[in-house]
């Protein structure tokens, strides 16, 4: 499993379409995911350090977990299958690891909010990851494969919300 950082959330203008891009701890390769705007104002919102007057269903989520005994070792995005990435939530419930299948928003929301590492299996990011390249240097046809899902999409990013 690799582990991954938040580096941020992009929001086009045109369609207002979001994505979380993670990012390698220990490499330059980048992973984006399609989420959805409340799953993207929850991460948001969290990142921020916002508090809200009533619980949002990810602080529930945390809530539900934590007065249950139970803790969110780690999430992790394990696959990605027809377009659509997964994930699991990682608890440990009494010692015992237990799995439980999740988007990979949902699991992001949560992991920021109960400060839980967040991973990507080695065969989703050789996959679906992307590494930057320095200059304009041609793409081979299976990297422009691997891009032309994000193309017109990535076109159109505007707004970054990471604080750096």
């Amino acid at each position: 499993m690799i582990p991954v950082t938040i580096d941020s959330i992009r929001v086009s203008l045109i369609s207002q379409h979001r994505i979380v891009v993670l990012k390698e701890q220990e490499g330059e390769r980048h992973l984006a995911i399609w989420i959805g705007p409340y799953e993207a104002d929850a991460i948001t919102l969290s990142l921020q350090g916002i508090r809200v007057a009533r619980p949002l269903t990810h602080d529930l989520l945390k809530n539900v977990i934590e007065t249950l005994g139970a803790r969110v070792e780690y999430i992790v995005v394990n696959d990605l299958r027809d377009d659509t990435f997964y994930a699991n939530i990682m608890l440990d419930v009494n010692g015992e690891t237990i799995a439980i299948d999740s988007r990979p928003s949902d699991a992001i929301a949560l992991a920021v909010r109960v400060n839980a590492p967040i991973f990507v299996e080695e065969h989703v990011m050789d996959e679906a990851g992307i590494t930057p390249e320095p200059g304009h240097e041609e793409l081979s046809p299976e990297e422009e494969e691997k891009l032309s899902v994000f193309k017109d999409f990535v076109e159109s990013l505007d707004i970054d919300f990471d604080d750096e």
